[in-house]
């Protein structure tokens, strides 16, 4: 097989993995696909359990369990003297310039000025663009390097990527709905597109830059390194078998939204994983395999950080969003349950999943064979 029939069978299987198991769910449920596909998305149409214990408990040990011991052995493991003390830079002028961009944005969303009202709905991007640029001076103060210096090209590229990327769980959405969006109602569908995507496009520079931003801080990359080894490696009976059980949780999705919408965040992940291990290709995993759970922690710990930014300007802003989660539906922080925010630690990995099948997108957490030893 030429490397270019290779190529395009692994995306359309991968395609085929992303979008076809919801609407088999539908299918096989018997739904009415006219209302899933309406822009700008129709109110509530699929109804949610209400809040329970039992629910709530279960999955806060779930969370726990997952991520308790990789945070307290990562976090508890760092040791200062093996941390490399960052040469100090003076903060750059365009770091200072999102710093403005962030002030003025955050204002103008929180307020209801009337000179402003024609472009009221329109406060989500400028904050998160200076946040950007903020959070890559940032890491350029540290280290000397950032995206937007070091890889201007992919640091671009990342933007139209990002919309595509976050349109896909809006997709996924449709079938659970979990959150949605106020203040846009009287968008023509056109419109609707177009402002939305320009503010899904800061979605995974703001990820990953937060994530080489994590990886300036040597104590941090530390503690996650020397860990536990994934026995084993991927192979192309567990990719097929990664596969098949998306392709089953996808469609369940569609038919039990209460019991499975977690999967709106792990599915992606299980059909990217599963797809390059069928093909016998490297993945974002591979240097667990070395004890290095860098690639895990720090974009999980990254779209936390985001994640509480995106639920805190998100709180007083016209247009915005909110949430409707079955069963664990309390204790809210800004609009967002709290459990709901274990959603962003998968989400973190699936950035970094979703970026690696860019042209060079590895840059960021090469293979066990390309990366160099901390020490």
């Amino acid at each position: 097989m030429t490397l270019f029939l290779k190529g395009l069978l692994k995306a359309v299987l991968l395609a085929a993995a992303l979008f076809l198991p919801p609407l088999l769910g539908l299918l096989l449920a018997g739904q009415p696909l006219e209302r899933y596909l309406d822009l700008p998305p129709r109110p509530q149409y699929v109804w949610h359990a209400p809040f329970s214990w039992t629910a709530f408990a279960t999955v806060a040990t779930l969370v726990l369990a997952a991520a308790g011991p990789l945070l307290w052995r990562g976090l508890a493991r760092t040791r200062p003297a093996q941390a490399l003390q960052p040469a100090r830079r003076a903060f750059p002028w365009w770091g200072w310039l999102g710093v403005a961009m962030i002030a003025v944005g955050w204002l103008l969303a929180w307020t209801r000025y009337d000179w402003f009202t024609p472009l009221q709905h329109h406060t989500f991007t400028p904050p998160w663009l200076g946040f950007i640029l903020v959070i890559n001076a940032a890491a350029w103060q540290r280290t000397g390097h950032c995206m937007l210096t070091h890889r201007p090209g992919f640091f671009l590229a990342l933007f139209p990527a990002s919309s595509l990327f976050w349109w896909y769980f809006e997709y996924l959405n449709r079938f659970v709905q979990n959150w949605q969006y106020l203040g846009m109602e009287s968008f023509l569908p056109l419109e609707y597109v177009l402002f939305s995507s320009l503010a899904f496009s800061t979605v995974l520079p703001a990820v990953l830059g937060t994530v080489q931003w994590l990886q300036s801080f040597a104590r941090l990359g530390l503690g996650f390194t020397g860990m536990w080894k994934l026995p084993g490696r991927g192979s192309r009976p567990l990719g097929l078998m990664v596969l098949i059980f998306t392709a089953l949780a996808g469609a369940g999705m569609s038919l039990w939204p209460d019991h499975l919408f977690a999967m709106v965040w792990l599915a992606p992940l299980g059909a990217i994983l599963g797809t390059q291990w069928l093909f016998a290709g490297k993945t974002v995993l591979d240097p667990l395999h070395t004890g290095d759970w860098r690639p895990v922690a720090l974009p999980a710990l990254a779209a936390l950080l985001c994640g509480l930014l995106w639920e805190f300007w998100n709180a007083h802003s016209l247009a915005h969003w909110e949430y409707r989660i079955p069963l664990v539906d309390r204790f809210r922080i800004f609009e967002m349950p709290l459990l709901g925010y274990a959603g962003y630690l998968p989400f973190g990995v699936v950035c970094l999943a979703a970026v690696s099948l860019l042209p060079g997108g590895r840059w960021i957490f090469p293979g066990p064979e390309e990366t160099p030893s901390p020490h």
